[in-house]
């Protein structure tokens, strides 16, 4: 398996918060992933659609994890999302991560919210500090 996979499905596992979201890992590899949930009512605000921190969960586990693939430990130092259309119960998300940066203490990363639908539903933008801590995948 490779190691991106590896640190990824290990992050995974310890982050009771995505597995809460229901989240689900489809893919992974060095600095990408793809990952889907679906909404549910509790995850509703007081308009019937999903509340803006549902998506940005999502996004940013999906960041998490790519940034992490690479090996060594990083941490979120600055995150922005742009809403484009609302959520409701039972739709699906699918957050597909894209590397735009990698440099010794940063990464940057892009995170393409859609429905299962195709339909754009937001967009998130995520920087990271890269620590000298290395992930063991023994």
């Amino acid at each position: 398996m490779e190691r991106g996979l590896l640190i990824t499905q290990q992050l995974f596992n310890k982050d009771l918060f995505s597995k809460w979201l229901g989240i689900e890992i489809i893919s992974a590899g060095d600095g990408t992933c793809k990952l889907k949930m679906t909404v549910r009512e509790e995850m509703c605000n007081g308009f019937g659609i999903a509340h803006g921190g549902i998506a940005y969960a999502l996004a940013d586990s999906g960041l998490a994890f790519a940034s992490n693939s690479r090996g060594r430990h990083a941490l979120s130092i600055e995150t922005s999302i742009s809403h484009f259309r609302p959520l409701k119960p039972a739709d699906e998300i699918i957050a597909e991560v894209k590397e735009l940066h990698l440099s010794f203490r940063t990464g940057v990363y892009e995170v393409i919210l859609t429905t299962s639908r195709g339909e754009v539903v937001a967009v998130f933008k995520g920087t990271v500090f890269r620590k000298d801590v290395e992930w063991k995948t023994d």
